[in-house]
């Protein structure tokens, strides 16, 4: 990489462990009270969390070659304490179990941000930084307690599975927000799992999302959070079309599902004179409709958006920019395939580790994501041009994990 070094001379520098720093996992262990009950433990609290990290990092190798390579790398910083011995394999499940999921999840919330600048490419457009949201699945091993968190599968999806829906940056690909539950679970389907997120939306991000994420209550909670949106709407939604404007798009008004007859059609006229509307009734939008030849899609691409002023964010500009919601695929990649493995399942028989593990993924696949962006910026090239595998075997080939704590 011309300009800022090599990948290898980033990792070497402790990057990595700036991004989830021990006082950052020091404050969630406390926050979800999970602190050591006696000192001297040969498996403290904080130790555990990046134990966690680490199994996400060497997803293949068991339990045991985790923690020597974890404690490599703590003697190597100055952060274990020659009393402790690398743990065993029944000791590393225990601690897991007395430590939990709580704090790896609050680690994640306190940590997990948007890392790219705006000098990087694709990072922003105009003053909104480019946001999206989807879901995906994990596979877990079919034991009983799984299987009566997660359902038992069936013939295409033998083994139970976790639904995971992210909200991601584009440009650097990292996972800033999540939520999961089980896939079986009706209450646990994308949208349900979205609802949880949309109130940590933040202003200033453009919301990209595809037409399943789409429903009234959906559309007015997201925008409630300051952040504006940028969805595909479902082929049933009722656009009314109200003012053509000189870049192709058109004003139009979305109003709610339950309202009909003469007080659908009073606000769609209110909108229509641009009035002020109820917002628990109706919202001003805008929509961008295109076709793409041979891609693929439907033969028509209905974008509403939040951003009404055609002048701030062209038609054009928007339905380029909605398409970056396809780096959400590699970001979901990310934690499958190249950390995960392809076609494997996660490691954890219960139902509160397997949650505990899929964080863990969630974090160490942001740190590598804010490595990788790092890296870029300093070399003055897009993040989408330094490869996440690549990334990630430097790491595994560095001293340890790459994830070590301030000492203390």
């Amino acid at each position: 990489m011309a300009g800022g070094g090599a990948l290898t001379d980033w990792i070497s520098l402790g990057v990595l462990a700036s991004r989830v720093p021990r006082d950052a996992v020091d404050d969630a262990v406390a926050a979800t009270g999970k602190q050591a009950r006696r000192r001297g433990g040969k498996l403290p609290p904080h130790v555990v969390v990046y134990l966690v990290m680490a199994l996400a990092l060497f997803s293949d190798e068991d339990y045991e070659e985790v923690a020597e390579r974890l404690t490599g790398a703590l003697r190597s910083w100055g952060s274990w304490d020659e009393r402790w011995e690398p743990p065993t394999k029944g000791a590393v499940t225990q601690a897991r179990q007395r430590l939990g999921a709580e704090p790896v999840a609050e680690l994640f919330t306190q940590v997990a941000e948007p890392v790219a600048g705006m000098e990087t490419e694709g990072a922003f457009l105009g003053p909104w930084r480019l946001m999206s949201i989807d879901g995906t699945e994990l596979d877990v091993p079919d034991t009983p307690a799984n299987r009566a968190a997660f359902g038992s599968g069936s013939r295409e999806a033998p083994y139970p599975r976790a639904r995971l829906v992210t909200v991601c940056e584009c440009a650097s690909r990292a996972p800033v927000l999540a939520a999961m539950g089980p896939s079986a679970s009706k209450g646990s389907g994308e949208q349900s799992l979205a609802r949880t997120l949309w109130p940590r939306l933040e202003e200033g991000w453009l919301l990209l999302a595809d037409r399943m994420f789409y429903g009234w209550p959906d559309w007015c909670a997201a925008a409630d959070s300051g952040a504006d949106l940028l969805w595909r709407v479902k082929d049933n939604v009722r656009l009314p079309y109200l003012e053509l404007l000189p870049d192709g798009s058109y004003r139009s008004v979305l109003v709610r599902t339950s309202v009909e007859g003469r007080r659908r059609d009073a606000l769609i006229e209110a909108a229509r004179l641009g009035q002020d509307l109820d917002p628990a009734l109706a919202r001003h939008v805008r929509v961008i409709e295109y076709e793409v030849p041979g891609s693929g899609e439907d033969a028509l691409i209905a974008l509403a958006t939040t951003i009404t002023d055609h002048r701030a964010a062209p038609a054009g500009i928007l339905a380029e920019a909605y398409h970056r919601r396809w780096e959400h695929e590699t970001s979901n990649a990310q934690v499958k395939t190249v950390l995960r493995g392809p076609g494997k399942i996660l490691r954890s028989g219960r139902p509160d580790m397997i949650e505990q593990e899929t964080w863990g993924y969630l974090l160490t696949s942001w740190a590598i994501s804010a490595l990788i962006c790092d890296a870029a910026a300093a070399a003055w090239i897009d993040p989408g041009r330094v490869s996440f595998t690549r990334a990630v075997r430097i790491v595994r080939r560095a001293a340890g994990p790459a994830f070590p704590p301030s000492a203390g």
